[in-house]
């Protein structure tokens, strides 16, 4: 099959915005809707387009990461040929040896690209929610005669402090960028780029290697900035739903956007499935007690309380007496009796004992570590 398209997940940044739901893991590992990760969407989307050699470059909190993904069984992954392979930073005696940039880390694993034979690669980062038909994307990259495509989004009504969080690009008439800003103070354009790119492996191997050798380290800044006026570099327009995992509140707002019926279908159903880890749990059980509204609960809860406008993970117990609202509790965790939640989002394990009553605001919800007992 001629045109293939192999993929390159990143996984490097980290992101001190997540405060502690990065702690322990990385952006991409950071549990969503119930029974998810982020990185199954950019995942996903790749082998919905029939992608099956994968590589997913890795640098911090990465353990996680690795126990989600496993050998790639419930993405069709773990093959004899090709399949999933996790490439996290090797570590000399002196410590030395940390990723310096996305260029580097594709530097450091050139003979994954060097001994694969696709004609393309498709890049994303790995804490992307999006939903796109890759071979929509390759068939335009080839259309436009492109050397490097970029997936681009329009935010008309994105502020100055949003659309810092993305690199912004001007496009022309004919979808050829023609400058492009990486999370620039000021708002040059209200077009951004999602951080999802195709391009050919053959140049690829070349651009990184020539940067590599010019001292530089970054993919976007050293290889498409610095190039923009050497090579074709056209925009792709992408108008589903898109959400970068950014920051704690951006993490809060896409689990209460999946409480949207529409917004569910169109991730989940529509253009292919979105694939995860399965685990075995028995389903939910809701007590005589429970009342529950507008909310998505995931196998092994128990609830004996009210939930309303939430998203409760695996095995999150609510007790008797309980209030839970527009909130999120991550897998395992255990709320006392007669306590209330508003606005509160609570990592994986945490116990919150009897009658406590915690509080966050909408864009500022309260956070609660890991294995905390409040």
């Amino acid at each position: 099959m001629s045109n293939k398209m192999m993929g390159i997940i990143f996984s490097l940044g980290n992101t001190e915005n997540m405060l502690e739901l990065t702690k322990m893991r990385a952006a991409s590992a950071v549990p969503v809707g119930g029974k998810y990760r982020a990185i199954d969407f950019p995942l996903s989307n790749m082998v919905n387009a029939d992608i099956v050699n994968i590589g997913i470059l890795t640098q911090y909190n990465y353990r996680s990461l690795m126990d989600h993904i496993g050998s790639g069984k419930e993405w069709d992954l773990d093959r004899k040929n090709d399949g999933l392979f996790i490439f996290p930073p090797y570590l000399n005696p002196s410590g030395s040896g940390w990723y310096r940039g996305t260029a580097d880390a594709l530097f450091t694993n050139l003979s994954f690209l060097v001994r694969s034979d696709e004609d393309y690669v498709v890049l994303s980062d790995g804490n992307l929610i999006y939903k796109a038909d890759l071979s929509e994307f390759l068939d335009k990259h080839i259309e436009t005669g492109a050397d490097i495509s970029v997936m681009v989004k329009k935010m008309p009504s994105g502020s100055v402090t949003e659309l810092q969080k993305f690199g912004q690009v001007m496009i022309d008439n004919n979808d050829r960028i023609i400058d492009y800003a990486q999370k620039p103070e000021r708002k040059i354009s209200d077009v951004c780029s999602m951080n999802v790119f195709i391009i050919k492996r053959e140049l690829l191997i070349s651009l990184i290697q020539d940067c590599i050798a010019h001292g530089n380290y970054d993919f976007i800044v050293d290889i498409i900035l610095k190039n923009l006026d050497k090579l074709k570099v056209f925009g792709f327009y992408y108008d589903g739903y898109f959400k970068n995992l950014y920051n704690v509140a951006d993490f809060y707002a896409f689990n209460m956007d999946l409480l949207n019926p529409s917004l569910l279908h169109e991730l989940f159903v529509r253009r292919g499935k979105i694939y995860t880890k399965v685990k075995d749990e028995v389903p939910a059980k809701y007590n005589a007690e429970a009342n529950v509204t507008n909310s998505i609960v995931a196998d092994g809860c128990v609830i004996e309380g009210d939930v309303h406008n939430s998203v409760l993970f695996r095995g999150v117990i609510i007790s008797r007496g309980v209030s839970v609202k527009n909130s999120i509790i991550l897998q395992g965790s255990v709320i006392g009796m007669n306590s209330t939640l508003d606005y509160v989002i609570i990592d994986k394990e945490a116990h919150i004992t009897e009658n406590k009553h915690l509080r966050g605001e909408a864009t500022w919800p309260l956070l609660i570590g890991k294995n905390a007992v409040v």
